[in-house]
């Protein structure tokens, strides 16, 4: 299927920019902004990567490899900053080469498709294998790059949490003197796998306060602590909790920390900008983007305290714009979809006057048809000839029980389609293959899901998210005394809601192909969409686009889509996919970390179901977040961040299929049109949905029935 699309490959970005411009470098699913005026600035983000693999993300390799930098000869001692200018070269000298080859890469792929060379195709193969090892070894250096700045750099030893604590503190309560195990409970393990070391300490429980001093630990990043955090820490804390306690340790630190880095407060300072840049790069979207008053917060500390002190002021305020630029380029895409909802009422207001004129007789109303096809190149099937006129009195019947459809951004660029979804009805699915739709289907699911973040599936009882989506609208209208019940968040803890909108999107596709296969008017064409929709989700599953291919499932398991006389009729081999499918989602539902098996994840693209997935994050969540002593247990919290850590993994591969935009408009536009349908409603309005009974048989029943009720009466 990815042939027929664009493909430069997993994670190869296209560059399009002068090289004079800023580039954007996807490296191992992080963004890196590369500007010739901050030449050390590298993001801070530990990435996915850490929150699932913990200590093993730095294995044996990276160990070695950082014993060889910083010297040239065996004599030499090892020096940080040695290792640290030496890497940033290489990093530098990897990364453009690899940005040529890829851009070199992109050329040949247009000169091989405008068949100008058939030595390119020879070319190509091994062209793609340079740039897999360039990619390698890009990544490679940019982990070792995080090890350094984790591992080597701004982390105090366990024994000196206390004074981190102490050295923020602004407020009077808990002045009595603290130690560590009054904040952090730990237990001891075997030999770790990173190390030498044996009897390795692992954080088991903490204090809230003891949980945000463990950040300031040397190994906190090397065990994915950070990364951990970010993801979990509402359970315990709420965001302006977590703010003022950076901000304090930045603000007692700031003026007193010294150049040499390994004094404590320099050491805590910062590492304070560390964890803050952590936070907003990989957070933004759910914590600082709806919550006005604690960016405003963070804005105006950085410009009165850290800007006149630090240039590291000017890199967090630049960072806080990019951020905001591109959440609120997302919000004006969203807006523009009212705009074009405007737009595209007075379109069908057009297209309905204008039908109205030319359908006064026969000959109109294939002049009509006929204007459709050739400026709109429509593509139906051969042999279904003019739609009959009890099919279009059908379609104003339907129409009467469906709610008023509203469309999308994507109609701006078929004003005139609007009309003609309803017209073609369901034959354009029929027309097009199986694999055409689902990777347009697949294109349409993958922009809702990469908006979504990882935090988003968590605390989902509190929004009524149940174990059937259909419960979803519902439960959002419960009263506030339920929400409180389920709430696993601080009270004060501000929650984005986009999971519901994940959700319900899901129930929209399911009811629209339930809608689809009970509203064909013939049992014929009911089993040709049946078939249709099963080798769609076959084909989506297997492209492990398992989000689309469970709710088609969901369709075409509707109680009255089962109960249809076309199952009979469908060939055994189709039936035998609805199968395949259950199989598929009693597969998901096994086990939480399923889909992160193997290396697959990591090289091909793939879309979990939101829904499934927001189960097993409940079930983590069932049960108690503390112990008897009041610590909240880390080694539940880390297991939550472990499993919502796929969310970000998933999103480092995209799909990378050719889009159609009539077919995606044409989707669009059937999915909001039944997305609220009452299928029971529409299937009543069809016959093709109930079992014809011969009239023949029909009329010896009755002769039998009265035969039997006259003998009663004898």
């Amino acid at each position: 299927l990815q042939s027929n699309g664009c493909c430069i490959g997993p994670g190869f970005t296209e560059e399009n920019r002068e090289p004079e411009e800023e580039t954007i470098i996807k490296i191992a699913g992080n963004s890196y902004l590369v500007s010739p005026n901050l030449p050390d600035f590298h993001s801070c983000s530990p990435g996915w990567s850490s929150a699932f693999y913990g200590a093993e993300c730095f294995d044996s390799e990276v160990h070695s490899y950082m014993k060889t930098l910083g010297k040239q000869k065996s004599s030499e001692s090892q020096n940080i900053d040695a290792k640290k200018v030496e890497l940033e070269q290489l990093l530098m000298m990897e990364t453009k080469n690899y940005r040529k080859t890829i851009k070199f890469y992109q050329k040949l792929l247009q000169k091989e498709r405008r068949s100008k060379g058939p030595e390119t195709k020879s070319m190509l193969p091994k062209l793609r294998g340079q740039l897999e090892e360039m990619k390698s070894k890009v990544q490679f250096l940019e982990l070792v790059m995080k090890y350094i700045m984790y591992a080597e750099q701004w982390g105090v030893e366990s024994c000196v949490l206390p004074t981190v604590i102490h050295n923020g503190r602004t407020d009077t309560m808990d002045v009595a003197p603290t130690d560590e195990l009054s904040l952090l409970l730990y237990y001891n393990t075997e030999k770790h796998q990173c190390n030498n070391q044996n009897g390795v300490r692992v954080l088991q429980a903490g204090t809230p306060l003891g949980l945000m001093a463990y950040l300031y630990s040397r190994n906190a990043f090397l065990e994915g602590y950070v990364q951990q955090f970010l993801y979990t820490f509402r359970y315990f804390c709420t965001q302006e909790e977590f703010l003022q306690f950076l901000l304090d340790r930045i603000s007692s630190t700031l003026s007193s920390a010294s150049l040499d880095p390994s004094t404590s407060l320099t050491k805590i300072c910062n590492r304070s900008f560390y964890i803050l840049q952590a936070w907003i790069e990989d957070c933004y979207s759910v914590d600082f983007a709806t919550n006005t008053d604690l960016l405003c917060t963070l804005k105006e500390f950085i410009s009165t305290k850290v800007a006149p002190l630090n240039g590291y002021g000017e890199r967090l305020l630049s960072l806080l714009e990019d951020a905001s630029a591109r959440k609120s380029g997302s919000a004006h895409q969203c807006s523009s979809m009212d705009k074009c909802e405007e737009e595209g009422e007075e379109d069908r207001k057009t297209l309905r006057s204008l039908c109205k004129k030319l359908s006064e007789d026969v000959s109109r109303k294939a002049s009509l048809r006929i204007f459709f096809l050739q400026n709109f190149n429509w593509k139906l099937s051969k042999g279904m000839g003019p739609i009959a006129q009890y099919q279009r009195e059908r379609l104003r019947t339907i129409s009467s029980v469906l709610p008023k459809p509203c469309y999308n951004s994507f109609t701006e660029e078929f004003p005139v389609s609007f009309g003609k979804a309803d017209e073609v009805g369901p034959y354009l699915l029929i027309d097009y293959s199986a694999q055409q739709l689902c990777c347009q289907l697949t294109l349409l699911q993958q922009e809702v899901f990469h908006k979504c973040h990882p935090v988003h599936f968590l605390n989902s009882r509190a929004l009524g998210v149940k174990d059937k989506c259909v419960a979803v609208q519902k439960a959002v209208s419960t009263e506030a005394v339920s929400l409180k019940v389920c709430n696993l968040f601080l009270s004060k803890c501000i929650q984005d809601q986009y999971l519901l909108q994940l959700l319900r999107n899901a129930d929209s596709i399911s009811t629209w192909v339930a809608a689809e296969i009970v509203t064909c008017h013939t049992s014929k064409l009911q089993v040709s969409l049946l078939s249709k929709f099963l080798l769609i989700a076959k084909c989506c599953y297997e492209q492990r686009n398992f989000a689309t291919a469970m709710q088609i499932l969901a369709g075409l398991e509707n109680l009255i889509v089962r109960q249809l006389p076309a199952w009979k009729i469908l060939p055994a081999k189709v039936a035998e996919i609805m199968e395949e499918l259950k199989a598929v989602e009693v597969f998901l539902k096994s086990d939480s970390l399923c889909l992160m098996e193997g290396e697959r994840f990591k090289t091909l693209p793939t879309i979990p179901s939101a829904h499934v997935l927001a189960m097993h994050v409940q079930q983590l969540e069932t049960g108690g977040f503390t112990m008897t002593n009041g610590a909240h247990k880390w080694t539940k919290l880390r297991n939550i961040a472990k499993v919502v850590s796929q969310v970000h993994a998933f999103q480092e591969n995209p799909y990378t299929y050719t889009p159609d935009f009539k077919v995606q408009s044409y989707l669009r536009q059937r999915i909001t049109r039944f997305k609220d349908a009452d299928i029971s409603a529409l299937a009543a309005d069809n016959c093709a949905n109930f079992h014809q009974i011969p009239a023949e048989k029909h009329s010896r029943k009755i002769q039998d029935t009265l035969r039997r009720m006259k003998a009663t009466f004898q």
